[in-house]
């Protein structure tokens, strides 16, 4: 199990490195905090999905991202962030386990 665990690690690790310099490209400097909005889509993306559901995060993260270009198209581009956790907010009251989560049952 250990060895699972280091390479889930791994791969992780490296998958995040070559998304960050891809997504990085297009900016004359980074800071500290230029990765903050990114990374907090991808957790709203995981929690609109479903935690722990992989499609879930696939289409949630494309539910957002087609909604923010909708967004943007409509001339609204200072929104578009705040649409997305507003969008959020709706999934999550409608459904509080995301679009592809389960109920968890627990036995006693």
């Amino acid at each position: 199990i250990n060895r699972v665990i280091s390479m889930t690690f791994i791969i992780g690790s490296f998958l995040a490195a070559v998304g960050s310099m891809l997504y990085f490209t297009n900016y004359p400097s980074v800071a500290i905090t230029s990765g903050g909005m990114p990374g907090l889509k991808a957790f709203v993306a995981a929690v609109f999905g479903g935690i722990g559901s992989i499609p879930g995060a696939v289409v949630g993260a494309f539910i957002i991202g087609l909604c923010e270009e909708i967004i943007k198209g409509l001339g609204y581009t200072t929104f578009s962030d705040a649409f997305t956790f507003a969008l959020l907010i709706v999934v999550l009251c409608v459904k509080p386990t995301g679009l592809f989560g389960e109920k968890v049952t627990d036995k006693v």
